[in-house]
């Protein structure tokens, strides 16, 4: 079943400025100049229905294959299918500058994409599992594209796009190789044990895990409190095997009153960009910033909306 493209910026040249939608900060972002966006339904085929997965895919201008990162949301308060699209824009540009796709999928449930919502069980890592196959379905699209390299994948998640990305880990995709954990995780308060639901499944992705990571956390996390989150990477470390005994706990100790914010904030990119560096340099990927071709453009706020198609 072919994908739906809604909404594209086919060249993001020096005249245009557009609203920096789905992003938390306010602050204006330069994105690389001639920074290609589009915003495709990609169609998550199932036993009984189709789901459309909304997925933002952010590229560098040019010819050839690049090597991919998708980066996978958290849930913000309230209900999922009014969240924004998740763009991510300050973090985006850091990886197109340097040469890289990035891809955002929606999953089912949140912002414009189908399906209901997958979350509310007390079963953490089944709950993660779930959230997993909607970014499978993005990346059978992605690596069908011209532009990807379907060689060289990293996948990244913050909070419970976290969780869902250490549940990836524990499935062979051809060409991943590699994951980034930002404060990731699941709280269920209704849930007894929760803390503990969530240490358990997180041992549990431990015995399938297959590549290498890195985890980012903090000591003034609002919503895991220390020490949780050494608790939950403790578990996990103890049932890895192979080549995902190659993991890393990074504790940025305390950042902006709250570090659960780190990678969604602007002023976090400076704290986690060296961590991420050492991770893809480790693993033999690029990433050095590509020289310009011309003056990046600004995007923030005072934009207008991209019309859509």
């Amino acid at each position: 079943m072919k994908s739906r493209v809604v909404s594209s910026v086919c060249c993001i040249v020096a005249a245009l400025a557009c609203l920096a939608w789905g992003d938390s900060a306010v602050a204006q972002v330069a994105l690389p100049a001639r920074t290609i966006e589009q915003v495709v339904m990609v169609p998550k085929v199932g036993p009984e229905d189709t789901v459309d997965i909304e997925t933002t895919i952010f590229r560098p201008p040019g010819e050839g294959r690049r090597p991919l990162v998708v980066i996978n949301h958290g849930k913000s308060p309230g209900k999922p299918a009014f969240q924004r699209r998740a763009r991510f824009a300050a973090q985006t540009a850091e990886f197109v500058r340097r040469g890289y796709v990035v891809a955002l999928p929606m999953r089912q449930g949140f912002s414009k994409s189908g399906g209901k919502y997958v979350g509310g069980s007390c079963d953490v890592g089944a709950s993660g599992m779930a959230q997993a196959e909607d970014v499978i379905a993005a990346l059978d699209y992605l690596v069908q594209q011209p532009y990807v390299d379907p060689t060289r994948i990293i996948v990244i998640g913050q909070s419970y796009g976290g969780l869902s990305t250490m549940a990836l880990s524990t499935i062979g995709y051809p060409g991943v190789v590699g994951v980034v954990n930002f404060a990731g995780g699941l709280r269920n308060e209704n849930c007894n044990g929760w803390e503990n639901n969530l240490v358990d499944a997180f041992g549990d992705y431990g015995r399938g895990a297959r590549y290498p990571s890195l985890w980012v956390y903090g000591d003034n996390d609002s919503f895991w409190p220390w020490p949780l989150p050494e608790r939950m990477f403790n578990s996990y470390k103890a049932n890895v095997t192979g080549a995902a005994t190659d993991t890393r706990f990074v504790d940025i100790g305390e950042f902006d009153g709250d570090s659960h914010r780190l990678f969604g904030e602007l002023a976090g990119n400076g704290v986690w960009l060296p961590e991420v560096e050492a991770f893809f340099r480790e693993l033999g990927l690029p990433f050095d910033v590509e020289p310009p071709d011309e003056e990046p453009v600004t995007r923030g706020t005072a934009s207008a909306r991209h019309r859509r198609s």
